[in-house]
């Protein structure tokens, strides 16, 4: 039944993915706005069809702490479900992304009409810099700018290491970053096919102030705050790491 929900959640996703892969960069000619509003029904469809076909629902602690204005969301990063729905029910963001991402057909030219920043990691200093750069362009459009601080898909019970580019960009303009923890690794692998029923836990919040404050103090209060969550979220995973 796991793999048979499966092959039914692919065959959906490609469908919905092929669609939008071109509405996303068509609405691009009309502004980041459009592209993004565009972007936001892709994920909000696919978020119900992971619930339909695949039995993946969630819970949410932690709405009150979304404010109304531009933030930095800092999120943990397990699988794919946790960027569907980040997308799906936050304001429109920009995301940090690999530029290998931007290669891909149909995802890659939704995330290049919403203005994704795409960097190449091994660059360091230099994709940092295109972080703060172009972040603060973002965060002055109004838009969200969203990062998974590890960089790629840790699995449950883990942690990988916490990039700066996150914290460096919120200090430097001063918005305060909302974090994010969840448990969607748990039933949805970072790498596999198989997806398993289950309800993802999501915490939201409260957010860090960033203004006057040191990068390295805020980026260890940050990564302080996801993995403390964690543990609580995935207390038999911890316990087993």
């Amino acid at each position: 039944m796991t793999t048979l929900r499966s092959i039914v959640f692919l065959l959906g996703a490609v469908a919905v993915t092929a669609v939008f892969g071109i509405l996303v960069p068509l609405g691009g000619l009309f502004g980041v706005r459009t592209a993004s509003w565009l972007a936001q029904l892709y994920t909000r469809i696919l978020l119900k069809w992971v619930e339909w076909s695949l039995g993946i629902t969630y819970e949410v602690q932690g709405w009150e702490n979304v404010p109304p204005g531009p933030v930095v969301l800092m999120a943990k990063h397990q699988s794919a479900w946790e960027t569907l729905f980040m997308e799906a029910k936050f304001p429109a963001q920009c995301w940090i992304v690999k530029k290998e991402l931007l290669w891909l057909p149909f995802v890659g030219w939704g995330l290049i009409a919403i203005k994704c920043i795409a960097i190449d990691r091994s660059s360091g200093h230099s994709a940092r810099d295109q972080i703060v750069e172009q972040g603060a362009e973002r965060l002055k459009q109004g838009l969200w700018v969203s990062i998974f601080p590890e960089g790629t898909r840790v699995a449950p019970g883990k942690a990988g290491r916490y990039g700066i580019g996150g914290a460096l960009l919120a200090t430097r303009t001063g918005t305060p970053i909302l974090p994010m923890a969840h448990n969607a690794g748990e039933y949805w692998g970072r790498y596999a096919f198989k997806k398993h029923a289950g309800r993802v836990k999501v915490v939201i919040g409260p957010v860090i102030a960033t203004q006057g404050r040191d990068v390295i103090e805020v980026h260890n209060e940050v990564q302080s705050w996801i993995e403390g969550r964690m543990r609580e979220i995935s207390k038999e995973r911890h316990a087993a790491a």
